[in-house]
């Protein structure tokens, strides 16, 4: 079952999200989130880095004109952009 939570609105049009609320996100004081405007009236909320599933990942690096590159030489660059190399 879903749990439902009301909050206030301010009369500067702020909204606080409680301390569970904040925990349930995975975020804390300073960080960020994510909030989509839904077509039926409806916000989605998420904390920024928050886990999300890996099908929405799935190609998002392809570009139409770019680079195959091979399984080495992804691990190659990833290993000098570690290393604080370009």
């Amino acid at each position: 079952m879903l749990e439902m939570s009301k909050l206030t609105i301010t009369s500067k049009g702020q909204v606080t999200l409680r301390k569970d609320l904040l925990q349930h996100l995975g975020v804390r004081a300073g960080q960020q989130i994510d909030v989509e405007k839904l077509p039926d009236g409806r916000i989605e909320v998420r904390g920024v880095g928050a886990k999300r599933d890996i099908r929405e990942f799935f190609g998002s690096l392809k570009r139409p004109d770019g680079p195959k590159l091979t399984i080495d030489e992804i691990k190659e660059a990833t290993e000098r952009a570690w290393a604080g190399e370009r």
